[in-house]
């Protein structure tokens, strides 16, 4: 796979170390069992798959790039390159100034922004609507573009799935860039509606099947269906398209149930001409960093250390894995680890920062879960590690410990 040229400061050289030797012994990604890092006193269990992802580090290559060639010229973000605040607010001393907040509010008016100005679409990708805006004024959206290749092969599927007359359901949040962005291209190809999750699925399906008035649609699904969407015909031949950051079990069980919804109305032998196969369409990084956090959340962990921007929707999700399992606490960066006692974390069920006393359990030997999502650089991550260990250790005890384990990983693959 492609190297990025990334900044180094958001490169970690013991993170990097960890993740080669890994690679070395299992070039397949068959294995997701994550890494012991054991400290003695603390042990760590790192995720297999963790960190900046294809489409991120291409976006931040191209953004840093971009600043460094037009030195003195007006240079816009259309919104967040990526949720993950230490990035985004590097972005900003740089001079680059965001058009969109993360709320999706317009803070810089169209009329503030010439054909002489850099607009860059961040890894989300934009909406048909906003490129149009922005090609009407003359300024180039292939250019300076940045949108994961992994989100339009996503918009592919949709305007393949239109050509053969399905309607699109996408499977995401309707106030997120991304899903802001595929569903402006799927409804170009298509009737299109957006379910939030399985529960929403399932009152799709029941309409379906006429277990629920299709009359009902319109205010259920308000604001989240193309115009002229006729759920009494639109719904007879559907294919499932995703937000590449939800949860891909999620989005596979959302398809299995329209699946067996389609089964049940027109039998097993007429599934092909009324239900779409589109597994193809999720993300290998969220499918990876996922699948590798179930394997951390069947370890004997005593807690979970989850790391990334609080608005980052594959972030969350990682979260939402362990705490099923452990007691999870979500921070941004090692700034949240106040002390041994005290960890100032995210909330994501009501969005609000709780501080918890006490989260390290008083015993001789401390299990520690940690990952990170897509959008955080692995320095955070080694920030991070490095600040629990310091809980437990001397900063010299820390660094002979860690040549110490690296030695010993690198052994083990020889």
């Amino acid at each position: 796979m492609r190297k990025f040229d990334i900044p180094d400061k958001y490169r970690s050289s013991l993170i990097s170390q960890i993740k080669q030797l890994r690679k070395i012994s299992d070039p397949m990604k068959k294995n997701y069992t994550p890494t012991v890092l054991d400290f003695g006193n603390v042990i760590i269990y790192l995720a297999r798959h963790f960190g900046f992802c294809f489409g991120v580090e291409n976006a931040i290559e191209k953004a840093y790039s971009i600043i460094e060639e037009n030195p003195g010229r007006n240079i816009f973000l259309l919104s967040e390159m990526i949720h993950n605040p230490l990035v985004n607010e590097d972005l900003k001393k740089r001079g680059l100034r965001f058009i969109f907040n993360e709320k999706g509010e317009q803070e810089i008016g169209w009329d503030k922004i010439t054909k002489n100005d850099i607009v860059i679409i961040p890894a989300f990708g934009a909406s048909l609507e906003t490129e149009k805006i922005l090609s009407q004024k003359g300024i180039d959206t292939q250019r300076y573009n940045t949108t994961c290749p992994f989100v339009e092969k996503v918009w592919n599927k949709s305007t393949e799935l239109g050509e053969k007359d399905y309607t699109i359901i996408i499977h995401g949040k309707h106030n997120h860039e991304e899903t802001i962005a595929t569903f402006s291209h799927a409804k170009q190809s298509s009737p299109s509606v957006i379910v939030r999750d399985l529960d929403e699925a399932k009152i799709l399906g029941k309409m379906i099947l006429g277990e629920i008035p299709a009359e009902n649609f319109f205010e259920i699904f308000k604001d989240k269906f193309s115009p002229g969407f006729d759920p009494f015909k639109d719904l007879d031949k559907i294919g499932v398209i995703n937000q590449t950051t939800m949860l891909a079990s999620e989005t596979q069980k959302i398809s299995e149930y329209f699946k067996s919804v389609m089964t049940k109305k027109y039998g097993y032998e007429n599934i092909h001409l009324h239900y779409a196969d589109t597994r193809d369409t999720l993300c290998y990084a969220t499918n990876d960093n996922q699948r590798a956090t179930v394997a951390l959340a069947k370890t004997d962990a005593d807690l979970g250390i989850v790391v990334g921007g609080y608005n980052s929707s594959n972030t969350t999700h990682l979260a939402e894995i362990l705490e099923s399992k452990f007691p999870t606490y979500f921070i941004s960066d090692e700034r949240k680890l106040l002390s041994k006692r005290d960890i100032l974390h995210f909330n994501f069920h009501k969005k609000v920062s709780v501080l918890t006393r006490d989260f390290l359990p008083k015993k001789s030997e401390v299990k520690i879960a940690l990952t990170s999502g897509a959008s955080c650089p692995d320095r955070i991550v080694e920030n991070v590690l490095r600040k629990l260990l310091s809980f437990f250790m001397g900063s010299e005890d820390i660094k002979g410990e860690i040549t110490e384990i690296l030695a010993r990983l690198k052994s083990a693959n020889n």
